[in-house]
């Protein structure tokens, strides 16, 4: 077998659209050239006038073969693109460069294209599962009951004509084996995405205070990612309230944007929170991680993640966390060691053991510098290269299986 592989990945969305989806993406394709083999990335094209950038991963930049594409239509956020299912240059590219593995990110236009190409090339279908994609039906309104069991029908369809499906969390991969049942394939493995630990570690850190309009001894509680509904920031900020109330130089930092905002904006405008709570807006994402790296401590509130990527991105930035219950958070953050799991709440809008566990790290200094040290100090289980060999590993093992006839 070939030691240098070549690799199509087929993607929904991509950069400059910033999201843990796009994040992965680029790093597995540029981690992937690290290592000498081709890859090929078949994204939705940006803009007219827009290059795609970089979201920091290191690596080789992947050549590129752009799908038609369209901004997405509400609930799609600005900027997010979707591909068109034509024919197209890009998918005759595709078939050019003959590829040995093709990787789909989503099971959705490019990934049913990803199909085909692998079915054409006898080549292993891999899909990476990025995203609980139950956990948005409230975006469908009415249609959300018969919605979820449509997609959940064709999702276990997509997954039994893979020869491997990869889940960033333990959790996710267990839904999916129980989903498929007794079918001997696809392989179901765990792989989070790797993060460039020694890059976020150098990353200068910007304090948020100054710009803030805040004291210089303010504590301040960061949150990073896209303000929407399924984030459950609305549950941090009543956490953020309460923990708060007692403790004057507590603050909280919101760090990106999304369609959730101004609601957030006018909860933070209460007497209450008044003056207390700052909004960043969208940021480039070493530029978010910057100012996260400038705060004391990171609060998370989302159940609906598979990984929760930038929780590992907060421990390797020295901060410890806070976090509620929810999938992937077992996965990443080690309870009592780097950070506080919060109690399971009664409800799941319930504030108070979020709001408790905010309360006692930030009256705890000592333990937030325990915790920080430890956090940096096993960041090293996030490294790329980790996550690379992984998925090496996985694609040798299916190739060699075709070989063989196992």
């Amino acid at each position: 077998m070939n030691d240098r592989l070549r690799v199509a990945i087929f993607t929904e969305s991509y950069l400059p659209y910033l999201s843990g989806v796009t994040v992965s993406t680029e790093a597995l394709a540029r981690g992937l050239g690290s290592r000498g083999h081709k890859v090929l990335l078949v994204a939705p094209a940006p803009r007219s006038g827009q290059e795609p950038g970089s979201a920091g991963s290191p690596g080789p930049d992947p050549a590129h073969a752009w799908l038609p594409a369209y901004q997405g239509p509400p609930p799609a956020p600005p900027g997010y693109r979707m591909p068109l299912p034509l024919p197209s240059d890009a998918l005759r590219r595709a078939r050019e460069f003959a590829p040995d593995v093709v990787h789909a990110q989503s099971p959705f236009v490019s990934g049913l294209m990803a199909r085909r190409l692998a079915q054409g090339r006898r080549a292993p279908l891999v899909f990476t599962h990025h995203t609980r994609f139950a956990d948005y039906r409230h975006y469908l309104g009415p249609l959300a009951g018969p919605g979820a069991a449509t997609m959940r029908a064709f999702l276990r369809d997509f997954w039994a004509g893979c020869a491997a499906v990869l889940a960033p969390g333990s959790q996710l991969a267990g839904e999916i084996r129980a989903e498929l049942g007794e079918r001997p394939r696809p392989l179901v493995r765990v792989v989070p995405t790797g993060i460039d630990v020694a890059a976020l570690r150098s990353l200068l850190p910007v304090d948020p205070r100054p710009r803030s309009g805040w004291p210089a001894d303010a504590l301040v509680v960061v949150s990073v990612g896209r303000l929407a509904a399924e984030k459950s920031v609305d549950v941090l900020l009543e956490a953020f309230s309460l923990a708060a109330a007692g403790r004057a130089e507590l603050r909280l930092l919101l760090v990106g944007g999304g369609p959730a905002e101004a609601v957030l904006r006018e909860r933070a405008a209460r007497p209450d929170l008044a003056g207390r709570v700052a909004f960043s807006g969208a940021l480039p994402r070493l530029e978010a991680l910057a100012l996260a790296r400038g705060s004391d401590l990171f609060a998370f509130a989302s159940r609906t993640e598979t990984q929760g990527l930038v929780l590992a991105e907060a421990l390797a930035l020295g901060l410890p966390v806070v976090a509620r219950q929810g999938p992937g958070v077992g996965d990443t953050l080690r309870d009592g060691i780097d950070g506080m799991v919060a109690a399971d709440a009664e409800a799941p809008q319930d504030p108070r053991p979020l709001a408790e566990a905010l309360a006692a790290l930030a009256a705890d200094a000592g333990r937030r510098r325990t915790m920080a040290a430890a956090a940096v100090e096993g960041a090293t289980r996030f490294d790329l290269p980790r996550r690379i060999d992984e998925v090496e590993a996985i694609y040798r093992e299916l190739l060699t299986a075709r070989t063989t006839g196992a």
